[in-house]
């Protein structure tokens, strides 16, 4: 890498939704900059980017990568990332840290939910952008078609074209310039009509040019220039180029307005934070981990987005986050998996640093302790999930390493120990994630895993009033055991979303249960409200109320009366209607138009319920019910359905009764269970 100053670096991430061919633009850009001799490709596993096994066997991103290349007189830093929604926790970490976004849209497919993704946290964060439409040499491009779409989706008057495609499709043979002056007849009314949109967006980023264009009726090239970064950096133009990396067409000049018009690590881009700021032109060295791997050769590996001053190898490194130093050895300059050491690194630059005792995700790292902290990066929630166990006796530990290590570099992977159903669950975006991971576990942790559907955590309510008297009663030498309660249990909302699920309430009068025994009573009706009586689920929903009894001035304890609750409560709860609940949740499920009818059917055929629907960003939005059990298959539906352009988020809603056909069948299982692990 040659020097550069900070000014004429830039650090940009290549997002848009899978397939639009993100990856391939980014290995051209390192062919035509000279720092490869032969064109990488995805497709014969050549990719510089996606070097990695598995994505040489999928053809697709799975991890973000770090690229770089030298281009006119500046230095481009390239992060590559993943469009599939299973994999948007290593894109949105990009996205974070970033100072532009290219967001590659395909001329054929359009906006997906890669592209939404990207554009909302981009939008967030205020940070600059450019679109590149790809693919416009396709039989079934529709680049005209796309262009509307973007246009309608993210404004019209700030996504103005900067080159358009002369010829279509197979016909596409160059773009033209809407700034040039000399343009192809065929274009020449695009041109103009872009050109005075361009005209305006530039003039209306800065009063003196808006005062300059009145008086003149123009704009001078310097002005022109000047105005036109101005815009970009605001946000205020997103230019968008047309083209095709694999004809390598309109990309110079995608290029050649990055480093003309885009951001330099000097500028403010904003950036979310939780706690303080950052002064970009500080000379005080301050980076941030945006990704953090675990290399079977190396160990861990941290990748630092440098956001002021200069890094330095052979040095220590305080980690803010922490309040801990580090040893740095040696800066990594990071060029798909080939790592080359450099004395030193400035803003703007991305550098690795392997084998730091307590650094990782998220971590700020610098020459002295900062007090800022960035904010965390909204990812979904997971779609996925599955009980998760060792295919080997004896390996739990294994597994349970194995996955503590996955859950520390990315962040959209989640564990659980369900208590309820005793299950360990592991959530994450999709199908292809959590199949990742266990081929990782199997390849790097050497464990086996079983994957299962997990079991719901339904829960347990009563619909009328019950009333039992219990005693408890036990002699066995000495001291015996005695307690009397008698308890009432009738159904009980809480006041409040969120408020305790249940009332403990005592009407004991004249001293018949002692105060001091109470207590233990309410433990004993917490306890016992864990293992309902249909399915052994969780009891919620109800109010107990304890209103005589009987005690023993010798033999009775805490403990004896512990016991004669929980028969109390077991045998109430058998003559208060007990009921069964499933937990409901909220889907907000985006697809294009055409899938309507597939998805809606599908929907109902899970009993499922739809509240409204809506459009976004050119797709459609549909919002609905559905009932947990329905839900674990629905992403690999959902997948299948819309030919991987649907996506979904989810979250709890509340619970619902269980139709009376399926109690039945979840209080079977539940009995088979427990015969189970009584054996």
């Amino acid at each position: 890498m040659k020097n550069c100053a900070p000014e004429k670096i830039r650090n940009v991430v290549l997002a848009g939704h899978a397939g639009a061919g993100k990856t391939s633009l980014a290995d051209l850009i390192l062919f035509k900059s000279g720092v490869v001799s032969r064109r990488g490709s995805v497709d014969n596993g050549s990719s510089v980017s996606d070097f990695r096994q598995e994505e040489q066997e999928r053809k697709s991103s799975i991890f973000s990568a770090v690229l770089h290349a030298p281009w006119q007189d500046g230095h481009l830093f390239i992060t590559d990332t993943p469009g599939n929604s299973d994999f948007c926790g290593e894109a949105m970490n990009a996205v974070h840290i970033a100072d532009m976004m290219i967001l590659v849209v395909d001329a054929m497919l359009g906006i997906g939910p890669g592209t939404i993704r990207a554009w909302k946290q981009a939008a967030e964060r205020g940070m600059p952008r450019m679109i590149f439409i790809n693919g416009c040499d396709r039989d079934q491009s529709n680049y005209a078609g796309v262009l509307d779409a973007i246009r309608h989706a993210y404004g019209a008057t700030s996504c103005i074209p900067c080159t358009v495609p002369i010829g279509e499709k197979a016909a596409f043979s160059a773009v033209a310039s809407v700034l040039a002056d000399d343009v192809p007849a065929e274009v020449a009314d695009q041109v103009t009509e872009y050109k005075h949109a361009l005209i305006d967006a530039v003039a209306e980023s800065d009063e003196d040019l808006m005062n300059s264009y009145f008086e003149n009726g123009e704009l001078t090239p310097e002005e022109m220039a000047l105005g036109f970064r101005k815009a970009v950096l605001a946000g205020s133009l997103i230019p968008i180029f047309a083209g095709s990396a694999g004809k390598d067409l309109g990309v110079s000049e995608l290029l050649d307005a990055i480093i003309s018009y885009g951001p330099s690590p000097l500028d403010p881009v904003p950036l979310l934070m939780e706690e303080g700021e950052i002064d970009r032109k500080s000379q005080d060295a301050v980076g941030f981990v945006f990704k953090s791997v675990n290399d079977s050769f190396i160990g861990q590996m941290n990748y630092i987005r440098i956001l002021s001053g200069t890094f330095k190898s052979d040095s220590e490194l305080v980690n803010s986050t922490k309040s801990s130093k580090e040893r740095v050895a040696n800066l990594l300059l990071i060029q798909g998996k080939e790592q080359t050491i450099v004395e030193e690194a400035g803003p703007g630059e991305i550098v690795a640093i392997a084998k730091l005792r307590n650094t990782g995700l998220n971590d700020i790292l610098g020459s002295k302790n900062v007090h800022c902290r960035l904010a965390e990066v909204k990812y979904p929630q997971p779609t996925t999930s599955y009980a998760v166990s060792a295919a080997a006796k004896g390996e739990d530990d294994k597994l349970g390493t194995g996955l503590q290590r996955f859950a520390a570099e990315d962040p959209t992977f989640k564990i659980d120990r369900n208590a309820e159903t005793r299950q360990t669950v592991i959530s994450g975006m999709g199908d292809q994630h959590i199949n990742l991971l266990v081929a990782r576990l199997k390849n790097e942790a050497k464990v086996g895993v079983n994957l299962e559907t997990p079991r719901v955590p339904y829960r347990e309510t009563v619909n009328g009033v019950g009333t039992a008297q219990f005693r408890h009663k036990k002699q066995s030498g000495g001291h015996g055991q005695f307690a009397e309660v008698h308890l009432r249990i009738e159904p009980y909302q809480p006041e409040e979303e969120g408020g305790e699920d249940f009332l403990f309430a005592n009407e004991v009068v004249g001293g018949n249960i002692p105060k001091n025994y109470i207590p233990a009573v309410e433990k004993g009706v917490i306890e016992t409200r864990l293992v309902g009586p249909l399915s052994r689920s969780k009891v919620i929903n109800f109010k107990a109320t304890v209103y005589d009894g009987k005690y023993h001035d010798v033999d009775s304890s805490e403990m004896a009366f512990k016991i004669a609750t929980r028969g109390a409560f077991r045998e109430a709860m058998s003559k208060a209607q007990p009921m069964l609940l499933e937990p409901i949740l909220s889907l907000k499920i985006v697809f294009p138009d055409e899938y309507m009818g597939a998805i809606s059917g599908d929907l109902n055929s899970r009993r499922g319920r739809i509240l409204g629907m809506d459009h976004e960003d050119g797709m459609q939005v549909l919002n609905a019910e559905l009932p947990m059990a329905e839900v674990f298959s629905y992403p690999t539906q959902l997948r299948s359905m819309t030919q991987g352009r649907g996506s979904f988020e989810m979250k709890f809603n509340r619970y619902d009764p269980v139709p009376s056909q399926l109690a039945a069948q979840i209080q079977a299982e539940a009995a088979r269970l427990q015969e189970e692990e009584d054996e």
